[in-house]
């Protein structure tokens, strides 16, 4: 297997930070070349640094899209950090109370990084658990095609269904038979609710994406630097409605990086 210098770990530090402005510190030059290494070998490339050649190249698009799925591909799971899905549950239940003609149109909700789906389905639940007759719009972003598509499938290994509460797993998901024994599916019905989308948010945002009640930016600010943060929040911001959430990952903050939204909780924002 090649190995990957630290000459050519900078090159991939700068290749994943110009294409999607994550900021890769040199503890993960193991993981650079667990990830890439089979790309490189079913390239044919001779080192680390011809297979950065070939990406920088242009001569195959889908080939770079790839390095960029394997390189912002993180782990999560159903119903994590559970203070904002109680967060949202409370919120579907006041605007229920109301009544539809107290809603002055449909809720929207953007999970904006949603890598393989978990979040966004877990946020699908619980709307169609709370607004069972109202409707309302999800939709899913993420930069990996790869992980986009894992997401529309809706197919998750059984054990990641753990965090789901028993009730939604019922209702919510069917078992895995034959070749997909052990896994769990989402619903059809429930997929076929939410809008995923490939969205690099390192770079302007789709002019018909709309405005949002809520948006979930959980993990992801992490990896990014400060002035990429803060041209990330304000167009997120540019997305949510006056008085609408937004949701951090709980090690994250938006302290130093904008003004226009007040504090309710750690992670839990509202705009002014």
């Amino acid at each position: 297997m090649h190995t990957l210098n630290d000459q050519e770990f900078t090159l991939f530090q700068r290749f994943i930070f110009e294409a999607a402005g994550i900021v890769l510190s040199t503890t993960k030059k193991p993981m650079v070349r667990g990830r890439l290494a089979k790309r490189v070998q079913a390239q044919r490339c001779d080192s680390f640094g011809d297979y950065y050649d070939l990406l920088q190249s242009g001569r195959d698009p889908i080939e770079a899209q790839l390095a960029v799925d394997l390189l912002t591909t993180n782990e999560t799971y159903f119903f994590r950090e559970t203070r904002h899905f109680v967060l949202l549950h409370e919120l579907l239940s006041a605007r229920r109370r109301l009544g539809n003609e107290r809603a002055s149109a449909p809720l929207r909700v953007w999970s904006a990084a949603s890598s393989s789906g978990e979040e966004v389905y877990s946020i699908a639940m619980v709307l169609a658990d709370r607004l069972p007759d109202e409707p309302w719009t999800l939709i899913g972003s993420d930069i990996s095609s790869r992980m986009l598509e894992r997401a529309r499938q809706g197919i998750y290994a059984g054990a990641r269904a753990s965090h789901i509460p028993l009730e939604y797993r019922h209702r919510f998901c069917l078992r895995g038979i034959d070749k997909y024994t052990g896994s769990i599916m989402v619903d059809r019905v429930l997929r076929e609710r939410v809008e995923f989308m490939q969205i690099n948010l390192n770079r302007s945002l789709p002019c018909a994406l709309g405005w949002f009640d809520m948006v979930f930016l959980r993990n992801v600010m992490i990896y990014f630097n400060d002035d990429t943060k803060r041209e990330v929040v304000a167009r997120i911001l540019g997305q949510l409605k006056r008085g609408g959430y937004l949701l951090i990952g709980h090690s994250e903050s938006l302290h130093g990086l904008t003004d226009a939204v007040e504090t309710l909780a750690p992670s839990i924002y509202r705009k002014k």
